[in-house]
C-alpha cells in the first residue's frame, strides 16, 4: 500500500456524517431502553410517561434518519480498500441498516396513529397520522414494528462486531474514521 493510500485510509468521515451517526446511535439506544422498560401497549393504553417519551424520541429519530439518508445520497462515503467479499458484506449491511432505520420508526408511527395518538416532533410540532384511528393494518404495523426492532438490533450487533473486527484484526483505521471526536 502506498503512503497516499495509507494516509487516505485514516482520513475521518466528515463532521456531519459523524454527527448523524452518533445522533442515531444515541436515539436508538434511548429507544431500545424505553422500549424495554415501558409498559406494554394495550387497547386502552394512553401515550403517557415512558410511552410518550418513546413516541417523542421516535419522532426525533425519524427526522434524524431522513436527514441522514438525504445526506448519504448527496455525499458519497469514503472508499474502502477491503477485500471484495468484505466490501460486499459492508454494502449489504449498511443498506439493510438504512432500510430498517427508515421503516421501523414509520411502522411505530403508523401504529400510534391507529391508536389515535398524536405524534409530535420535539413535543410541539404535530406530525400527520399515517393510519386511520382503529385501523387493523395500523395495529398490525405495531407488531411488525416490534419484529423490526429486533432485526435492527441484530444488524447493529453485526455492525459493531464488524467495527471491532476492523479495529482489532485488520487494524485498518475504520473505527477511527467514525470516532465522534
Amino acid at each position: 500500500m502506498t503512503m497516499i493510500e495509507q494516509a487516505y485510509m485514516y482520513r475521518p468521515y466528515d463532521p456531519i456524517t459523524r454527527f448523524f451517526h452518533w445522533a442515531t446511535v444515541l436515539l436508538i439506544v434511548a429507544q431500545f431502553v424505553l422500549g424495554w422498560i415501558m409498559p406494554d401497549v394495550h387497547r386502552d393504553t394512553h401515550p403517557d410517561g415512558l410511552i410518550g417519551w418513546h413516541l417523542s424520541i421516535g419522532a426525533a429519530l425519524v427526522l434524524v434518519v431522513v436527514l441522514r439518508v438525504l445526506w448519504r445520497f448527496t455525499h458519497q462515503p469514503l472508499p474502502d480498500h477491503d477485500a471484495s467479499w468484505l466490501h460486499l458484506i459492508s454494502r449489504v449491511t449498511h443498506f439493510l441498516l438504512y432500510v430498517v432505520l427508515v421503516i421501523t420508526p414509520f411502522l411505530g408511527w403508523a401504529n400510534a396513529s391507529s391508536r389515535g395518538w398524536s405524534i409530535r416532533a420535539f413535543g410541539s410540532v404535530p406530525l400527520p397520522p399515517l393510519a386511520q384511528q382503529g385501523s387493523s393494518v395500523g395495529h398490525f404495523m405495531g407488531d411488525v414494528h416490534g419484529v423490526m426492532a429486533w432485526v435492527l438490533f441484530a444488524l447493529i450487533c453485526l455492525h459493531v462486531l464488524a467495527a471491532i473486527f476492523h479495529h482489532l484484526v485488520l487494524k485498518d483505521g475504520t473505527l477511527k474514521k467514525m470516532a465522534p471526536w
